[in-house]
């Protein structure tokens, strides 16, 4: 063994307040004696964890996600398939862990780690909701597969929904407003452009297939707290926010776009920290060709955005996938730490594929990168890391520590039993119907009418005290875009994606 690349490990990935990932390989051969890892310090860069099916990313980012909790970091990770929820027990030692913590040199020892269940439908944690309002209309048009003209009628509804002050809290409420404007409210229009029946029909379809879908558990109140994600337990380990998706992965495109809305949130909320020692939260992306998947040009600038800035608030993004190309340049350009498990190279299309994955990596003289890619073995990876200078690191091939929890599902008494004991699960089971805009228009109707008085203003939320939302639309009306819905649309959407948040109590 050349001393100079075990040299070059010691030098790359030095002692200190760390997340271990594991040990490095060169020809075949595991050198236990340097492990590989991040910087704790550091995990608010970002990162990327990259790899072929079956080949061990899932494993990683529970790996990950144990040492963070571990280290009082709090933790937000999405179970796709629904096989990452034995993170909450121990696992149990058998002739492959065993084998994986020689060759590693890694201590094992079977952990549970403390565990929220979260839900889009309610049966598998507790029920996710947002509001119409702060959803906003660019992650909703998303949602319902718009074009950029329908996504310019649906923000012209929530402007005129924000002056009106008819607050939008689930679909009941955005399609009184839809019909209303589309029929005998259509004067009310005049300032601000008008809209077709035709493309209010197609918003109003688009709105019934996702209803369908049980769009009506995740729109409305009470909206999910993020304050919730930020936990810490008594004795000072991360809680780890599981979203279980086994129920919900005919509707990839609401999940993932359910996420940004948790990010944008988080983004919005949170204060500025600068550097700190550990990060605030890390939340995992997993299957992030989802979010990229037909998103508009504006979406994708929204999302590099909030990627760019939340760094600051403190809070940590891993990108989960399977080609590093299912993420966009400007957004993988601002992951620092990457852990790419192998790829395949069957087809023309894949070659490129890997030919341009190896180009994203730092030159090194150990390894000749592109055929390191195709030989890892499952439950290695070819890491790369910002050191605590900043710099990336030479790109190390490590054999993966094993996670010290469960390497599979938890059996489903063993869920009932979790979710049956759950705070957050009692807290967000039953949803609240205060006055909002459905009921507001009626009442204005009829008072035009004559048959009442007219309403001021939407009655309070019901929970914890907070007020009503706040506009969505309060910062793109500080932009100088904001002359005509179409340049909203196209130029000035920050505000849709990342507008105020209902008041509430704040834990950060």
């Amino acid at each position: 063994m050349d001393s100079r690349f075990l040299d070059s490990v010691r030098k790359s990935f030095p002692a200190g307040p760390t997340i271990s990932l594991g040990a490095p390989v060169r020809d075949g051969e595991c050198h236990p004696e340097s492990l590989v890892s991040m910087p704790l310090a550091m995990l608010n860069r970002h990162g990327l964890i990259a790899g072929a099916t079956g080949t061990g990313k899932t494993k990683t980012l529970q790996l990950i996600a144990e040492q963070l909790s571990s280290a009082g970091v709090p933790v937000f990770l999405a179970d796709v398939k629904g096989d990452v929820s034995g993170i909450a027990v121990a696992g149990e030692s058998n002739d492959r862990i065993a084998q994986r913590a020689r060759d590693t040199g890694w201590g094992w020892k079977g952990t549970p780690f403390p565990v929220e269940f979260l839900s889009l439908s309610g049966a598998r944690g507790a029920q996710l909701r947002a509001t119409v309002s702060s959803f906003g209309p660019l992650l909703l048009a998303k949602v319902l597969d718009l074009n950029e003209t329908q996504t310019s009628v649906l923000t012209l509804v929530f402007k005129y929904c924000d002056d009106k002050q008819l607050p939008l809290l689930d679909f009941a409420d955005l399609r009184a407003v839809l019909q209303h404007l589309s029929g005998e409210g259509a004067a009310d229009l005049q300032d601000y452009g008008g809209m077709s029946k035709s493309t209010v029909g197609v918003l109003l379809r688009e709105m019934v297939e996702l209803e369908q879908q049980g769009a009506e558990a995740f729109f409305g109140e009470p909206e999910f707290d993020l304050a919730d994600l930020m936990q810490l337990e008594r004795d000072g380990s991360g809680l780890i926010n599981v979203l279980e998706l086994s129920d919900v992965q005919d509707k990839p495109a609401l999940t993932s776009t359910f996420m940004m809305w948790m990010l944008a949130r988080l983004y919005h909320e949170l204060p500025e920290v600068g550097d700190v020692e550990k990060p605030k939260l890390v939340f995992f992306f997993d299957e992030a060709h989802l979010l990229f998947k037909d998103a508009s040009k504006a979406f994708l600038d929204q999302i590099q955005q909030v990627v760019r800035l939340i760094r600051s608030k403190g809070v940590g993004v891993f990108f989960i996938t399977q080609n590093p190309r299912d993420v966009p340049e400007d957004v993988l350009g601002q992951l620092g730490h990457r852990v790419q498990h192998a790829l395949r190279a069957f087809t023309p299309d894949d070659e490129r594929a890997l030919k341009s994955a190896a180009r994203t990596f730092p030159k090194t003289e150990f390894y000749d990168i592109e055929e390191i890619l195709t030989t890892l073995g499952i439950g290695e990876a070819l890491v790369t890391v910002l050191g605590a200078n900043g710099v990336p690191t030479p790109p190390v091939a490590s054999r993966m520590i094993p996670p010290a929890s469960r390497m599979g599902p938890l059996t489903e008494a063993e869920m009932a039993q979790r979710l049956g004991a759950s705070r957050q699960v009692k807290e967000y089971a039953e949803a609240v119907d205060r006055e909002s805009a459905r009921e507001l228009l009626a009442q204005r109707l009829s008072a035009a009418a004559g048959d009442a008085p007219a309403p001021a203003e939407a009655t309070a939320p019901a929970r914890r005290g907070a007020k009503p939302p706040p506009s969505t639309f309060e910062q793109i009306l500080r932009s100088p875009m904001a002359r005509s819905v179409a340049t909203t649309v196209t130029r000035g959407l920050l505000g849709a994606l990342l507008g105020p948040a209902p008041g509430r109590r704040r834990r950060y």
